[in-house]
């Protein structure tokens, strides 16, 4: 199976050399442990190598995320502009009628773009919108199909759950992706101090790593998986 680099430096090691090409990955983690950060990254490493990307943002505007994304150096405007880059904003009050006409026309539009990596923030948002658990779950397999099928690689990010801080929100993600990341914070010897980890939970079809390792978040770099694992 082929596989394409993540743009973090560090994580590749521990996916053992990438992410396999068309899979559908799940970034959990709390608020503010870099979850859109890393999506984003992802999809720029793919923008420099000339690929095309699309962003699905069920939180920010894309003004927003151009403005933030620039503490990185990321030119995402520029991007939009030539046509590498496909920005959708989804409202989460109408989404769920537009996610029932996007379902008949966002395989095609992908394949049309020619899009190879997807970012989808968040699928928190998206499974919210939906009454029963059984209701999540079919969309939530609709949706990773419609990704799977065009042969994108596709990371979805996702809070998790305040009570059990190592699953999703809803715990239905993790069964519907190819791959799960955990980031979260680590208080460090009970020093009320804390920095934050990264864990590789699962990664259908490929090795990795089991360590939980450090990881920073910079200006002008992003984010930065340190090589020497916390525990």
């Amino acid at each position: 199976m082929k596989k394409i680099v993540s743009g973090i430096d560090g994580l590749d090691d521990m996916l053992d050399k990438g992410i396999v090409q068309g899979h559908t990955l799940a970034v959990l983690g709390e608020c503010g442990t870099g979850k859109t950060t890393l999506g984003l990254q992802f999809l720029v490493a793919g923008l420099k190598a000339g690929e095309k990307a699309i962003l699905v943002s069920l939180e920010e505007e894309f003004r927003s995320i151009v403005e933030n994304s620039s503490n990185f150096n990321w030119d995402l405007e520029k991007y939009a502009n030539e046509k590498k880059l496909l920005a959708i904003k989804l409202n989460p009050e109408d989404s769920k009628g537009t996610f029932l006409k996007l379902s008949t026309e966002l395989e095609e539009s992908i394949k049309t773009f020619g899009a190879s990596r997807i970012l989808f923030d968040s699928i928190s948002l998206f499974a919210m919108l939906f009454d029963s658990e059984d209701e999540r779950r079919t969309n939530l397999f609709k949706l990773a199909s419609i990704f799977k099928r065009t042969g994108a690689t596709t990371i979805f990010t996702s809070e998790v759950n305040p009570l059990k801080p190592t699953t999703s929100r809803d715990g239905l993600i993790e069964y519907v992706v190819d791959g799960v990341v955990l980031l979260q914070f680590y208080e460090l010897n009970n020093s009320r101090q804390y920095t934050t980890t990264l864990k590789i939970v699962k990664m259908r079809g490929s090795k990795h790593s089991k360590e939980i390792r450090p990881y920073e978040i910079s200006t002008g770099i992003g984010m930065r998986v340190l090589k020497s694992a916390l525990i």
